[in-house]
């Protein structure tokens, strides 16, 4: 269940660092910060609202990471870095306090773990990876979308072909922090609490499952929808290794 759900970071990390060929740091304050803004809804009972919102102030992180990088001309390592550091701050002010917990409130998991046999939480986390996955290979094969995967491959080329190669990397860092917030909003309403800390070492974990999916399925999913089913199958395969060896 944590496998899938985590697999969205996963996804985030694809579009930055594969796709946009950036190494962007923000995405431990992003999912921070989509598991602030999902806890503080959910706690007011508005669980779909709150997920919603994460969804896009994690695009709205996105965009200042961008805004550092093509306007102000910030490395993208340091602008990544800035707005994760801010981020800090934000994620402390959207909480009020350092953590919240919502045990007694309903979730978006609440009926699925209702249902019987136990499944309830990974079939519904499966079916929310997979429409992710769909709609992103939908739109990466939309004309803006594969303007984006070209700016990742050669921005010269991009920009002599009339594309304005800061656009194509603010959309995609956006939607790159937004599905992060996502994961992180599904996440704090999966474990019924949030906390400040929440995405401290989520690079590390999105970059373990992208290789690991990279690796292992590699030769069986050539094309480029197949190769974001097998990105999501790495975390899967994560953190089942982190259950073995615990």
């Amino acid at each position: 269940e944590q496998g899938f759900i985590y697999a969205l970071v996963a996804l985030g990390l694809y579009i930055s660092f594969r796709t946009l060929d950036i190494a962007d740091l923000t995405t431990d304050g992003t999912f921070t910060l989509g598991a602030a803004v999902s806890a503080v809804f959910t706690v007011q009972g508005q669980p779909l609202l709150g997920v919603v919102l994460a969804f896009l102030c994690g695009a709205l992180a996105g965009f200042v990471t961008a805004l550092l990088q093509t306007k102000l001309g910030v490395q993208p390592i340091l602008a990544g870095i800035i707005t994760m550091t801010a981020l800090y701050s934000v994620n402390l002010m959207v909480m009020g306090k350092p953590n919240i917990n919502f045990f007694k409130e309903k979730t978006l998991f609440t009926a699925a773990e209702a249902m019987p046999g136990g499944f309830g939480s990974l079939l519904q986390a499966a079916a929310i990876t997979a429409v992710l996955c769909v709609l992103l290979v939908l739109f990466l094969r939309t004309q803006l979308g594969l303007s984006l995967r070209a700016t990742g491959d050669n921005r010269d080329m991009v920009s002599a072909s009339s594309i304005n190669p800061a656009f194509t990397t603010t959309v995609g860092l956006c939607l790159s922090n937004a599905v992060v917030a996502l994961s992180g909003a599904l996440i704090a309403q999966y474990q019924k609490f949030a906390d400040n800390t929440l995405g401290t070492g989520m690079v590390v974990i999105g970059l373990a499952s992208l290789i690991i999916g990279e690796v292992l399925f590699s030769r069986i999913f050539r094309n480029f929808a197949m190769r974001l089913l097998g990105v999501s199958l790495g975390a899967v395969v994560y953190y089942l290794v982190i259950q073995v060896v615990l």
